[in-house]
């Protein structure tokens, strides 16, 4: 299982970006377990300054924006 955290205060870009890790896991079939982390200092910790963030299984994968699918999903199969 992936563990993925979605980094943001909230916005509509952040729910979107929620949505899309959610998609793009269930498309490809894998599971993931999709936490929000909406703290500004633990988003911080991460060294994001624009959100929405996407961790990896610990590992900054993708600041600022909406990531896009392609990306996205190779980014769930590594």
């Amino acid at each position: 299982m992936k563990d993925v955290k979605v980094l943001g205060p909230g916005c509509k870009r952040c729910e979107t970006t929620e949505a899309m890790v959610k998609a793009a896991a269930a498309k490809l079939g894998i599971e993931v377990a999709v936490e929000k982390v909406t703290d500004y200092a633990e988003i911080a910790r991460f060294g994001v300054v624009s959100t929405p963030g996407i961790v990896v299984d610990g590992k900054v994968v993708h600041a600022g924006g909406l990531p896009k699918q392609d990306a996205l999903e190779q980014w769930l199969r590594a």
